[in-house]
């Protein structure tokens, strides 16, 4: 069954939820351990995600108003928003992530339902309507939480998800939805992904997202 924007705005909120409650309490030298993401601590991790949401939030606002407002305006300002990240205390993190959160959130709550229709761009340059805000968010929260390496592994994410998930990595990596490793559907979303896996004879793939 296809996802919903009823479906991604939940998923959207859940996987906020659960990355805050993840992140909660990371001392300095805690934010300073790795991620799962090679050549990435926490501290680069969250900072990555609270830019996300600033970005995602620049694309919000285009649709709520119509003027064109990309989520960076160049590729150097995402490294640099990661990079930011990286210099901040864990105090500033904290903060920095839960308010870009909340006015995330607030944002897409403000959206008619024809605004949601309204064209914007990703970063990569694609022309989509404003309804797959929440998707691109859920994918970001819910992956990174795993990432994020504090006990949230892809058995945990929800299963609806973990479907929308496969059928939109496959389709982004050009592989057949109908072919895929056979394996629990947590560790084919994590294959796909990029990310440690247990599955067998599946070959190896780069890290997505």
């Amino acid at each position: 069954m296809a996802r919903t924007l009823a479906d991604a705005l939940g998923w959207a909120e859940e996987g906020t939820r659960g990355f805050l409650d993840a992140a909660a309490g990371l001392t300095e030298q805690d934010y300073d351990a790795p991620s799962l993401l090679p050549g990435w601590t926490r501290r680069h991790l969250v900072g990555h995600v609270a830019a996300n949401a600033d970005a995602l939030g620049n694309l919000v606002r285009w649709a709520a108003t119509g003027e064109p407002t990309p989520m960076y305006a160049s590729p150097e300002e995402r490294a640099a928003g990661i990079e930011r990240g990286a210099r901040l205390s864990a105090a500033e993190l904290a903060a920095w992530l839960e308010r870009s959160a909340a006015t995330l959130r607030a944002g897409m709550d403000g959206l008619s339902e024809e605004r949601w229709r309204a064209e914007v761009l990703t970063a990569q340059g694609r022309a989509v309507p404003a309804a797959e805000i929440p998707w691109m968010r859920s994918r970001e929260i819910f992956i990174h939480a795993v990432d994020l390496d504090r006990g949230v592994t892809f058995a945990d994410l929800p299963p609806a998800f973990l479907d929308a998930l496969v059928a939109d990595i496959a389709a982004k990596r050009g592989l057949d939805a109908a072919k895929l490793p056979p394996g629990p559907r947590a560790e084919v979303a994590a294959w796909l992904a990029g990310r440690p896996h247990t599955l067998t004879d599946a070959p190896a793939l780069g890290p997505w997202l």
